[in-house]
């Protein structure tokens, strides 16, 4: 059995945010019933073709789903959504601001009919305010919650290479909605939850965000270094190659000089005997790192960093992320079915001591379509008459 066996969950869903949120919830168990628009479905199905003619998003975001294609805005589709969700205990959407209150999901008026369920909106900047309309797409609410002014190097801004405030508001979601069923046991009511891209994300920045509005000045871009921690970045070996290290405390940057680059003198150094003191002095202090592992392979450098118990790591690339030994000896990938064949895919990052997770396959649009309306009792012509006036 699995944590949300009994758990339903119908979604009204596109992109990333909300589908990431909702495969966490497939994953522990409960049956999400994922709504797309006929013909096309999710529009992240045509992001990319690369995993053998199928979207890179949609394979990582949709497993264990059951596709039902409806279109919303039809008239006959009111009563479909009204029977779907009397067997939900959880609705979710992230649609355009307004769309799901237009298709006649006013959250106010679902809460009288229907008590127990939870109501999870995700929304790009939440209710209220200036920007409760405004279009949010990940990288446009990176740029507002400062993310971007933040990453990159002193030569330029860079925005993270993956979807963080989507992915920052899909883990409030789910979480949320987890914490909802548990007090749903308690009190027997649901709730509604409301998420935004910009709450999320601007929480992931607090950091930046402290440091900026009491010390006067944003941290530095300062690329692969850390901006307030140093030596705290990467570092060029003899072999061509690169290696992370971060150094914590003062204990062990003198285990650093003394057993890495074996130049126990600097660890006395007053230009280098503290955080703040190695900041304002990094480039003299890279140079004599630079110095010391220009003579080692990266092999060597990585022997002697966690003989000397210094966190470090290599550089890797996506493929050598794939090919992960670490993956590889904890059994970390599974096979799961798609429209397009068998394919890999990783376990979820929580592992629940003997508890196992659902690992079904990515769903093909709308292949769940006659299986979900026999279920809400519609006959088989009422599913001929949907089909032909396009309902689904």
């Amino acid at each position: 059995m699995l944590p949300l066996d009994g758990v339903t969950v119908v979604s009204l869903e596109q992109a990333v945010s909300a589908p990431f949120a909702t495969r966490q919830l497939a994953d522990l168990g409960a049956v999400v019933i994922k709504i797309e628009r006929p013909g096309g479905g999710d529009f992240a199905r045509y992001y990319d073709e690369t995993v053998h003619g199928l979207s890179s998003h949609f394979v990582w975001l949709n497993r264990s789903k059951k596709s039902f294609t409806l279109d919303i805005k039809h008239p006959l589709a009111s009563e479909v959504l009204r029977r779907l969700i009397a067997r939900a205990d959880v609705l979710v959407q992230n649609l355009a601001p307004g769309a799901a209150a237009r298709a006649g999901l006013d959250a106010t008026e679902l809460a009288q009919h229907y008590p127990r369920l939870i109501q999870c909106n995700i929304s790009g900047y939440g209710k209220g305010g200036p920007y409760e309309h405004k279009k949010a797409y990940d990288l446009l609410v990176q740029c507002e919650t400062g993310v971007v002014s933040t990453t990159g190097s002193a030569a330029g801004m860079a925005k993270v290479g993956v979807s963080i405030a989507d992915i920052a508001a899909g883990m409030y979601a789910y979480s949320g909605i987890l914490t909802a069923l548990y007090q749903r046991e308690k009190s027997g009511r649901g709730t509604l939850l409301d998420v935004s891209l910009f709450d999320a994300l601007g929480e992931w920045m607090g950091y930046p965000a402290y440091y900026t509005a009491y010390g006067g000045s944003a941290p530095p871009r300062t690329g692969l270094s850390h901006a307030t921690i140093a030596p705290y970045g990467p570092y060029a070996t003899g072999d061509q190659q690169w290696v992370m290290l971060g150094i914590q405390n003062e204990r062990e940057w003198q285990g650093f000089c003394q057993q890495v680059i074996r130049k126990p003198e600097l660890a006395g150094d007053d230009r280098f005997c503290g955080n703040s003191q190695r900041v304002a002095n990094r480039e003299e202090m890279d140079g004599y790192i630079a110095a010391a592992f220009s003579q080692l392979s990266a092999t060597e450098v990585i022997a002697r960093l966690d003989a000397a118990k210094i966190a470090n790591a290599r550089i890797n690339t996506m493929q050598e992320f794939w090919d992960h030994p670490q993956l590889r000896a904890r059994d970390r990938w599974r096979t799961i079915g798609s429209p397009a064949g068998p394919l890999q895919a990783l376990l979820p990052p929580v592992v629940m001591q003997g508890t196992d997770v659902r690992m079904d396959a990515v769903p093909a649009v709308g292949e769940h379509n006659h299986e979900i309306l026999r279920t809400l009792g519609y006959r088989d012509d009422d599913i001929a008459r949907f089909e032909a006036e396009l309902v689904i």
